[in-house]
């Protein structure tokens, strides 16, 4: 049903309490599991109310985190790095890799500037290529 699953991660306790989910989805379905973390790009980040992740070595041990995680569950996974701002990085990777299912916390990091009525969240449900899948 689901071949290809994206589960975008942040540093948040909502995206950690995803994996659980993210887990049950890929082993049911046999699918492929792809890991995304996105940094701002420096200005971008500067200008965010609130800084999400903007270090690359931080986002590079999230996924190391991550994929371990997975690993000891018995589950292979693939970790992809980009840089821009979240909801549309998310939407342009369930698209260029043809996922079925995007699988993510509620809420994590990575408010707008606008605030929680136009989270990141919220922007990937109205954007995204495929169904969205909102862990609480």
């Amino acid at each position: 049903m689901f071949k290809t699953v994206l589960f975008p991660i942040d540093q948040s306790r909502e995206s950690r309490q995803a994996a659980e989910t993210v887990a049950e989805v890929v082993k049911n379905c046999n699918s492929r599991l792809i890991i995304l973390s996105v940094v701002e790009a420096p200005e971008e980040a500067a200008e965010a109310a609130t800084k999400v992740m903007a270090s690359p070595e931080a986002i590079a041990e999230l996924l190391e985190t991550a994929k371990t995680l997975f690993t000891n569950l018995g589950l292979a996974s693939e970790t992809i790095e980009r840089e821009g701002k979240p909801a549309f990085v998310i939407c342009d990777v369930a698209d260029e890799i043809s996922a079925d299912l995007i699988v993510m916390g509620c809420r994590g990091l990575g408010l707008t500037e606008e605030g929680v009525a136009d989270s990141v969240t919220n922007r990937v449900i109205n954007l995204s290529p495929c169904p969205v899948l909102i862990v609480p």
